[in-house]
């Protein structure tokens, strides 16, 4: 299968390449469950830009960028996504999103705030933006000709002419081979562009507001084709995922708090019950940068012996809370919360990775032909803590220019690539040893590298990790692959880099607590991971 251009996700980053590309082009949109599954149509909060130059600019957001990053964002990369934020509105709304209204504002739509900005700048839809803008996005996907859909297919590993020509220089990408899960087979996909688009790393951990499909799966394969990786060490937690037996990963959006929601000690905690403690920790409180928020709550937590912590937004006007955080209502009822009249239980969990594969802004990665956009990637955006809703802004710029890029290269001939060699692999025979090793990779993740580390616990982590990937290389070699096996392999890759990435930095910045380098260098600068290529054959 020959296409012009091979797009791995289904995001908001894979879908605005998709979108802005020539319609001449044939697209192939590779996408690992529904083109719905992704960490975009989670999205609560909204899309940061500037869109009211009256009341803010473009300094003050890159301003509120630059400090929520903790001095590790790239300054060049920063302001070009900033500059060109009203832009990426505008294609939106053109594309039919309809954002919030608000006729008594400039811009006629609702923009909220919150933690880490210092003015309202967030447009969204309701509390579902992700939800909308997807949903709008996909009636245009599957309605364009050119783009073709191939739902239920697993990117196994990228093809590159390094593995076929040794000594051709530059590295160039050729392809990649897909797994059809229906069919069990593995199908070559030939591209003269690729991009990865397969968003963030999530399920590494035990607790995370990702979903299922959130397993690393562009950056492992990124970094096994020789890409190099930047800042896995960061990951934040969001401060607030609903805790509740029967809630999985359901995130309370960080514009609860931009709008009055406060943090309080739950009933547990006696004498000091009900008292608020944000105050105590930073003073911005509440609207602190979502790293100083979750490490506040697990101070607390750990300290008081807590399971939970309490959001209470109850004091606002319940059909203001209704109206502006619908999804959240709803879902809280159906638990037997209501957040117009009680507090909401919540606990940190991991949320975004803000390292990835390193690109330039047209998201161009260290092999030709071969591209990184939204989560994937590492652009120099977050730095070492990403601003609130400055993720989907990403996906949205840097989609466009590598669209863009892409367009402007002259067509090249495509290349005779291999088939999947599956002649010396037989089926699996004891599948529980991949959910065994999937479910310790994810609990010593969560006790070991969590939000607060230490070096004794970082390398007990990359001890078991070393041992994990013996048997899932040797899983690999010998067994036909399935979906988990997959996951699980991507996994331990992006686990290894984020230990390996956390034990390298010698202090705390951002997202990045280790209590035994507890101070900040005066300079900051990125943690950059470079691959010893193994040489591994094509396939089986």
């Amino acid at each position: 299968m020959n296409f012009d251009v091979v797009i791995v996700g289904s995001g908001l980053a894979g879908l605005s390449v998709a979108l802005r590309l020539p319609k001449t082009y044939k697209i192939a949109l590779i996408c690992k469950r529904t083109l719905w599954e992704s960490a975009s149509n989670f999205a609560q909060g909204g899309i940061a830009a500037v869109l009211d130059p009256v009341l803010d600019s473009i300094e003050k957001h890159v301003e509120d960028t630059l400090t929520a990053g903790a001095g590790l964002c790239d300054e060049v990369a920063t302001r070009f996504i900033v500059e060109h934020g009203g832009e990426a509105i505008d294609w939106l709304i053109n594309q039919g999103v309809p954002f919030s209204r608000d006729q008594s504002t400039q811009t006629g739509y609702h923009l909220t705030r919150e933690g880490g900005h210092s003015e309202r700048r967030i447009i969204h839809a309701a509390d579902a933006t992700g939800h909308v803008v997807q949903q709008t996005l996909e009636r245009i996907i599957r309605n364009s000709p050119n783009i073709h859909l191939f739902e239920n297919h697993f990117a196994v590993d990228l093809i590159t002419s390094d593995k076929l020509y040794e000594d051709k220089q530059p590295v160039e990408c050729y392809g990649l081979y897909v797994l059809n899960e229906e069919e069990g087979k593995v199908h070559t996909f030939a591209a003269r562009h690729t991009v990865l688009a397969t968003g963030g790393a999530g399920k590494v951990y035990l607790y995370t507001t990702n979903p299922d499909t959130s397993t690393g799966d562009g950056v492992a394969m990124a970094w096994r084709a020789g890409c190099r990786v930047s800042n896995m060490e960061f990951v934040q937690f969001h401060p607030t995922c609903l805790y509740h037996p029967y809630a999985k990963s359901f995130l309370i959006s960080e514009s609860v708090r931009g709008e009055g929601g406060l943090l309080k000690l739950p009933p547990d905690a006696g004498a000091d019950a009900g008292m608020r403690f944000m105050p105590e920790h930073d003073s911005r409180a509440e609207l602190a940068p979502r790293d100083i928020v979750a490490r506040s709550i697990d101070f607390e937590m750990k300290k008081r012996g807590l399971d939970y912590v309490h959001l209470d937004i109850s004091h606002q006007n319940p059909t203001f809370l209704k109206e502006h955080f619908p999804t959240i209502y709803a879902r809280c009822l159906e638990l037997g919360i209501d957040i117009t009249k009680e507090p909401i239980p919540v606990v940190p969990a991991t949320h975004f990775t803000c390292g990835g594969v390193v690109t330039d802004t047209r998201g161009r990665t260290d092999i030709r032909n071969l591209y990184a956009v939204g989560e994937t990637a590492c652009t120099g955006l977050h730095g070492a803590n990403r601003l609130a809703s400055n993720s989907l802004l990403e996906c949205l710029v840097i989609g466009k220019t590598a669209a863009e890029y892409i367009a402007s290269q002259p067509e090249e001939p495509f290349h005779v690539l291999p088939q999947w060699d599956e002649s010396r692999v037989s089926n699996a025979n004891e599948e529980v040893v991949i959910s065994h090793n999937w479910d310790e990779l994810r609990r010593f993740m969560w006790n070991y590298v969590g939000i607060v580390r230490t070096t004794k616990r970082l390398e007990r982590a990359q001890r078991r990790i070393h041992l994990l990937r013996e048997e899932i290389d040797e899983y690999y070699a010998n067994f036909i692959i399935s979906n988990n096996l997959l996951e699980l392999r991507n996994l331990v890759d992006v686990a290894s880099m984020i230990v390996e990435s956390a034990l390298l930095r010698k202090e705390s910045r951002g997202l990045h607590y280790n209590s035994d380098y507890p101070a900040t260098f005066p300079k900051a600068m990125p943690t950059v991971l470079t691959p010893v290529k193994r040489r591994t054959p094509l396939a089986g």
